[in-house]
């Protein structure tokens, strides 16, 4: 088995910086998608790739994939760049 751990991203709906701080172990996929021939839908047998499991550190989610023998890589957050801007600066 193998996984992620990376940090939650802010989502698109909202300006708050809530939830973003918690650090995610996500499973990857461990065989590919396929159609249900019926319906269409895509789908596998793969029931990891639906486990999700939060953690308040990065720490915490590494020593969680340690103890249980799951090899996990760490993406790196990219660095935050705020552009301060008066509301003046639209008019120039």
């Amino acid at each position: 088995m193998t996984a992620r751990i990376y940090q939650q991203p802010k989502s698109a709906m909202q300006s708050g910086k809530a939830k973003t701080g918690t650090w995610v172990l996500e499973f990857e996929q461990s065989e590919a998608r396929k159609p249900d021939p019926l319906m269409g839908w895509t789908g596998s047998g793969d029931t990891q790739a639906q486990v999700k499991l939060d953690f308040p550190t990065k720490d915490a989610a590494k020593d969680y994939a340690d103890k249980h023998g799951i090899t996990a890589r760490v993406h790196a957050t990219p660095p935050k760049s705020l552009k301060l801007q008066a509301y003046a600066d639209n008019f120039r």
